[in-house]
């Protein structure tokens, strides 16, 4: 995981830990490990973070340097 991305994208919003922590009901503390890469982000507050900015999960993880969303498609 690219912990980098998540300290540079809450910084590029003018965002403290506290207003993410608040964001994914979690300690502040516990947010700062997840930038720290001390542990790992569950799954679900990736998809809370991935809506919250309009990006991808892909993009928070470090995995493309898109910051777009993935379009979605309707399956029929």
């Amino acid at each position: 995981m690219n912990i980098e991305r998540l300290k540079e994208i809450r910084e590029d919003k003018d965002l403290l830990q506290i207003d993410l922590a608040r964001l994914l009901k979690v300690t502040q503390a516990q947010y700062s490990r997840y930038e720290m890469g001390v542990n790992e982000i569950p799954i679900e507050k990736l998809v809370i973070l991935a809506k919250y900015y309009n990006t991808s999960i892909d993009y928070l993880l470090g995995l493309t340097d898109k910051r777009e969303p993935y379009p979605t498609s309707i399956m029929v």
